[in-house]
């Protein structure tokens, strides 16, 4: 089958993929940004969501589109750096037009992978897997708090320079990382010509910059909050 077993198959299955991840993270920005308005509404939205069927089902679909998109993220580089060969080892100019992104999509892929498994492990681990195996309470900092509140674990985790400082890190990551991937993914499936192709570039960069932004400061906002107990904001 041409679309599993050809080059631009695999890309254009990459791209897909890719394009439902961006949705997902417009959903968990809107979400997120509930928190900073309101930490009862953002953890009405956590009971919402939880260990229920639909969410549950959402998950696993969220999953795949990852395990998808990495899979075919890392056969693309492996086939690439065999088609370069010994070039691969050249230092070379940079072509006019070609991004430091695009050069680097994999190291900041990974980049991206390893700060969402520490996400993972400090809020989805803790909220609804433990929801899942049936935990009523889960230890935070030394208390014992619902797995459905959230802004817990915002207040909890965001209080914390060390991750603040990763977190920032993993958002100028993905800022890179969706600057090429969001333009590169259109082009892929083609919905492209010569005056979009530098409009859907220009439209990257806005989109990246205004989901990366905004992640940054739902962080800084409740870290602010945790150097101020909350009474400055």
């Amino acid at each position: 089958m041409w679309l599993l077993n050809s080059s631009i198959g695999r890309k254009l299955i990459m791209s897909i993929s890719g394009i439902f991840l961006i949705l997902f993270l417009i959903f968990h920005l809107a979400m997120n940004m509930a928190a900073v308005f309101s930490e009862e509404a953002y953890n009405i939205i956590c009971a919402l969501l939880g260990a229920n069927w639909y969410a549950l089902v959402a998950t696993l679909v969220l999953a795949a589109g990852f395990i998808v998109h990495i899979v075919y993220a890392c056969i693309l580089t492996l086939q690439n750096q065999k088609a370069r060969g010994n070039d691969k080892y050249a230092v070379n100019v940079r072509q006019k037009g070609v991004t430091w992104a695009s050069k680097n999509m994999f190291v900041l892929g990974v980049i991206v992978i390893g700060l969402l498994i520490l996400h993972g492990s400090q809020f989805w681990y803790k909220m609804m897997f433990a929801e899942i195996i049936g935990k009523h309470e889960v230890e935070l900092g030394g208390t014992l708090v619902s797995p459905q509140d959230g802004a817990a674990f915002i207040r909890y985790y965001f209080s914390n320079i060390v991750n603040v400082v990763l977190y920032l890190i993993w958002y100028v990551a993905l800022w890179f990382h969706l600057t090429h991937g969001f333009w590169s993914a259109i082009q892929t499936i083609g919905w492209n010509n010569n005056v979009w192709m530098s409009r859907w570039k220009v439209i990257s960069n806005i989109f990246a910059t205004i989901i990366c932004l905004g992640f940054a400061v739902v962080t800084i906002v409740f870290y602010v909050k945790s150097l101020c107990g909350g009474a400055c904001c």
